[in-house]
Formats: structure tokens, C-alpha cells, sequence
């Protein structure tokens, strides 16, 4: 595409706000090479008609389309294009290699739509979003189901029933599978939310204003204060960004640093909570010729905190490049600095020698997918199986990516008691097999699943994958002899191999979470609120006391966790996020 061709693409656009994509549709997959934001699409992408450098010059060359979106607000615009950069990893862009995205909401392509939260959409469905907070996100989408009744379910369970779910029970659905409602009625309640998603705030404020009257009127005044705290979330949905930090309580710091290393980077985090320096990891940066640190942070901040609360403070080594970047971050209430001296300063130090360590090295990430066969191996869940002589039978799954832990991805569950460690194993892997089938795991699929055991667990869990339809590679690690084994082979590598040394990682991690959660259930003397950050004992009985135990706890939302004494919003976004 020539400098002409740009400008007469560049006048047919919009001025409005939007995300704009340089595509190579000389294959027959369209290859997206570039993806950006601006605040006037018409005036961004007409400047590309004179390239700032050689690399862009060379994108705009090779590429033959662009495409747009546009969108209501600023924000939206730089939230989405973070979305595409993790969907498309275009060649032009920094990109992390993360699978975390911002969640949209979608209204399924049915005769009766779902209503639901994604990070992938459905094809042919209603798409609203990107959002930054799904803490928020899931207050509406709560909200909207009590008031119009719009159903949760899978397709799968909608179809052939008889008779109403629980759902219509407790007031979330109208149910329309079973003609509750009149087909015409709940067309009625669908249109009426894409006109609340498209910016008429009343259609969902004003029922739940009313609601909260009566409440009030009635006396019933803990419920006044939960529907006035889900009408301020309803009220400011469409402000465009997250609201601004009100307290200086349990106060939070991320560190960020850049190594750079020819094409690619590592950025190191710190997070603080407090003054104590409680978490650190590295992540594997791909980076366009000639970006320079404060490039890598501008892109790396909106990617990394597409699933991730965003801290009270941010302390990083260069300045950010992108001023819509420093603007999102400062309309979150999030203070952004370039520390010159003083502890701060020595953070930013610390956090940079952590990124020059990672610089160049090789966590198995790579060798694995190779000598696998595998496409990637970035994402790796690791099951365990542990007991007691058949009683408290427990089973772990967490998570790596880009060969460190993911813990907000880290999921654990109860079996059936018994002393048959193949049967737990592949009802472990059955539910989480079943859970990604239905769309009821908000995780993406991992590229490798790892069980912790020999031929006999491993097979186990491939029954169980195959019996639900679930397509992703399972390989087994045994203890005793330390060997790889997989459906076609057994693999003996030796101690100091990269692979070998990501995959003890992830089976011994698998080992300790089966082993903590068998720990818990078997003293009996403690719930799964004690691993959650924050909650002492004298909290946690306030908190199982008010919900009526952990269940009641793991149902409420943000909003109605935030009533209880001692409950700060980190803490009740951390309770949820846990649980």
C-alpha cells in the first residue's frame, strides 16, 4: 500500500474513537500485521501515509487492507486493542505472550440469547466491551439477569427440558426453554439490555431504583444498601474507565522494569503490599525492531492487566510512551512514577536485575513445544490426585504460563472418597474437560496438560478426555524414575534439560496445592477463606456467619461482601477472584 492509497483509505473514515489494523490479505488468512488505537481514526491512520521509521514504512508496504472499529470512548479504544494484539499477535506490535484479555459481554446468536461474560465471543453474537473491571462487570450482568430474567445456561442444557431450572427458581431466568415467558416477551427483555449496553443507563437503573424504594419503604434496609451499591456500579458502567481509588488502605505496588535483548524482552514485576514484597515474576516480551523500554512498558501494561486488579501504585524504570496509556492509568486512581531516589528507587533496581537475569534464557517453554510437537506450550495445567487411605480425596489444577505460576488460574475440587487414585484422576480431568465443553471455565484452553503419575493415571485421563470430546494433548510425569510419558512414547531426558526441569516444576507445584487443600479438608478446623490474603480468623467467622459458610461466601458479590465490617474493596475483590 503506497502513501496515496492511504490517504484516500485515511478520508473515507470516521473522526470518532477506534482501533484501526493493517492487514495482509494477500493470503488466504488475511494476516492482521498492526494493530492501533486513536482517538480520530480518520487523522491516525491518514499519518501512516508518511511513515516515522523504517519499520512502519516496511508494515505499510507489505500491507493491503485496513480495518476499523470504532467505539464509544478512548478508553474502549485502547482496551480493545490490547484484546487484538493478544488475539492476532501481529508482527509489527509488542506483544506479550500472555492469554489474558478484557471481558466483553455477549448476547449468544439463539432464538432465546444467553447472556454472558467472555474473553471469545461466539461467532454471529451481540459483542459489548471491552471492559476494565469484571468485578463490576459481574454486578451488571447479575443485575440484568434478576430484573429481566435473561437465561445463563449453555445451549446444551437449554435444549429438551420439561421443566424450569433452579434459575427460575431464586428469580435469575424467566425461562424461556420451557415457555414461561412468551417468546415475544423475552425478545422484548434482549432488545432492551442492547439498548443499556449501548448507553441508556436507565433501562437497568431505574427497576433497581425502584426496587431499592420499596426495600427502603419496607424497612428492609441491608437490602436498600445492596441494591444502592449495585445502582452505583449500574449508574457509572459507561463512565469509560474504573473509579478512582477513595482510600489509602491495604495499599498495593507493582514494579515493572525492561531488559531488552535484540528482538525480544523481559519485564520484570515486583508487587508490594504494604511495604512487604510479597510476589515476583519475569514474562517474555516480543518486540519490532527498534522499541525502546518505554515502548515495551506502553504495551505491556494494558496486555498484563487485561485479567489482573490494577495496583494503587506503579513504579516503573522508563517512562511510559503512550500518553492514552498514562491517561487510562491515571483516570483508574493509579499513580505512576519514575522513582529517582529513596526505596522506591532500590525497587526499580531490584526489579531490573530480575529482568537482565531472564534476558536470553531458555525456561523449557520452547524446548518442550518442540520436542513435543506441539504448536506451543506456554500454557500448562498440572493435575494431582491426594488422599488419605481413600478418605478427603482431593485434586489440584494449576496453572503456568510462559513457564511461571499463574495463581489466579489455579482451581482445586473434592472426589468421591476411595482408595483408587486412577478413578480420582480421571474425574478430575473429567470436570475440568467438561467445564471447558460447556463454557463454563472463564480459562483459555492450555496448550498441555500435565498428570501428575505414571501410564496408569495417564491413561485414566485421556479416558476421561475423550469421553467428554475435549481435544488437548495430556502427557504424564512419573516420580520414581523422573520419565515423560506420553500415548506414543516414553521420553528419559536427562536432569539438566530445560523441558524436563519446566515439567518437575509444574508437577511439583500440582503435588503441593492436592497436598494443602487434603491438609485442609483433613484437620477440619479451617475453610478454603484461610488461603485467601487478608482474612484473619476473626474475619472469616464474620464473613461465614453473614453468608451462612463458604458457599454463601463463594455466591456473594463484590458488592455485598463490601457491607461486611473489615471488608475493604481489595479484599472483597481478592475474596472473589480466590474463591
Amino acid at each position: 500500500m503506497d502513501s496515496a492509497e492511504v490517504r484516500s483509505r485515511a478520508g473515507d473514515l470516521p473522526t470518532e474513537p477506534g482501533v484501526y489494523q493493517f492487514v495482509d490479505s494477500s493470503d488466504e488468512d488475511a494476516t492482521v500485521l498492526y494493530v492501533g488505537k486513536a482517538v480520530a481514526l480518520r487523522d491516525r491512520v491518514r499519518s501512516y501515509a508518511d511513515p516515522r521509521g523504517e519499520r512502519i514504512r516496511r508494515m505499510v508496504e507489505r500491507a493491503a487492507d485496513i480495518d476499523v472499529v470504532v467505539t464509544d470512548t478512548e478508553t474502549q479504544a485502547l482496551l480493545l486493542e490490547a484484546n487484538l494484539i493478544k488475539r492476532h499477535q501481529p508482527r509489527y506490535n509488542v506483544r506479550l505472550r500472555d492469554d489474558k484479555s478484557y471481558p466483553l459481554v455477549q448476547l449468544t446468536d439463539h432464538p432465546a440469547p444467553r447472556i454472558e461474560i467472555t474473553r471469545d465471543p461466539a461467532e454471529g453474537a451481540d459483542v459489548f466491551g471491552p471492559f476494565t473491571d469484571k468485578s463490576d462487570v459481574e454486578t451488571v450482568v447479575k443485575a440484568i439477569r434478576e430484573t429481566f430474567g435473561l437465561r445463563g445456561c449453555s445451549d446444551h442444557k437449554y435444549a429438551n427440558r420439561d421443566r424450569p431450572c433452579l434459575d427460575y427458581d431464586i428469580g435469575l431466568c424467566s425461562a424461556p426453554c420451557t415457555g414461561e415467558v412468551s417468546p415475544a416477551a423475552y425478545r422484548e427483555d434482549v432488545a432492551a439490555i442492547r439498548r443499556f449496553f449501548r448507553g441508556e443507563t436507565g433501562v437497568l437503573a431505574e427497576p433497581i431504583r425502584e426496587e431499592m424504594d420499596r426495600a427502603a419503604d419496607e424497612a428492609a434496609f441491608e437490602r436498600a444498601a445492596n441494591l444502592r451499591d449495585r445502582l452505583d456500579v449500574v449508574e457509572s458502567f459507561h463512565a469509560g474507565g474504573a473509579k478512582a481509588i477513595e482510600s489509602t488502605e491495604d495499599r498495593t505496588t507493582d514494579v515493572l522494569a525492561v531488559a531488552l535483548e535484540g528482538d525480544s524482552a523481559t519485564v520484570a514485576r515486583l508487587h508490594s503490599n504494604e511495604g512487604s514484597l510479597v510476589d515476583r515474576e519475569r514474562h517474555a516480551v516480543k518486540t519490532p525492531d527498534g522499541q525502546r523500554a518505554g515502548d515495551v512498558l506502553a504495551a505491556f501494561v494494558p496486555q498484563y492487566y487485561a485479567e489482573r486488579e490494577l495496583p494503587d501504585r506503579l513504579l516503573v524504570s522508563d517512562r511510559l510512551s503512550d500518553d492514552d496509556v498514562q491517561s487510562w492509568l491515571s483516570d483508574a486512581g493509579v499513580d505512576v512514577r519514575v522513582p529517582g531516589a529513596g526505596r522506591e528507587a532500590t525497587l526499580v533496581d531490584l526489579a531490573l536485575k530480575n529482568a537482565r537475569r531472564g534476558a536470553g534464557r531458555d525456561d523449557g517453554v520452547a524446548a518442550l513445544a518442540d520436542v513435543l510437537g506441539l504448536d506451543a506450550a506456554a500454557r500448562i495445567e498440572g493435575f494431582d490426585v491426594s488422599h488419605t487411605g481413600g478418605a478427603g480425596v482431593v485434586g489440584s489444577d494449576v496453572c503456568f504460563v510462559d513457564g511461571s505460576p499463574e495463581k489466579p488460574d489455579y482451581r482445586r475440587k473434592k472426589l468421591a472418597e476411595g482408595n483408587d487414585d486412577y478413578a480420582a484422576m480421571r474425574s478430575l480431568i473429567g470436570w475440568r474437560a467438561e467445564r471447558a465443553i460447556e463454557g463454563r471455565d472463564d480459562r483459555p484452553d492450555p496448550d498441555l496438560l500435565l498428570i501428575d503419575g505414571g501410564e496408569g493415571q495417564l491413561a485414566a485421563a485421556r479416558e476421561a478426555l475423550d469421553a467428554v470430546g475435549w481435544d488437548v494433548p495430556a502427557v504424564g510425569l512419573a516420580k520414581a524414575e523422573e520419565r515423560v510419558i506420553t500415548p506414543e512414547r516414553t521420553f528419559d531426558w536427562d536432569d539438566d534439560t530445560p523441558q524436563l526441569r519446566l515439567l518437575q516444576r509444574v508437577r511439583d507445584e500440582a503435588h503441593r496445592f492436592a497436598v494443602q487443600y487434603h491438609t485442609t479438608l483433613r484437620d477440619d478446623v479451617s475453610t478454603a477463606l484461610d488461603d485467601v490474603p487478608g482474612v484473619g480468623p476473626e474475619l472469616r467467622t464474620r464473613l461465614l456467619g453473614r453468608f451462612g459458610g463458604v458457599d454463601g461466601v463463594r455466591a456473594a458479590s463484590t458488592t455485598e461482601l463490601r457491607d461486611v465490617p473489615g471488608v475493604g474493596e481489595a479484599t472483597a475483590k481478592t475474596i472473589r477472584r480466590q474463591l
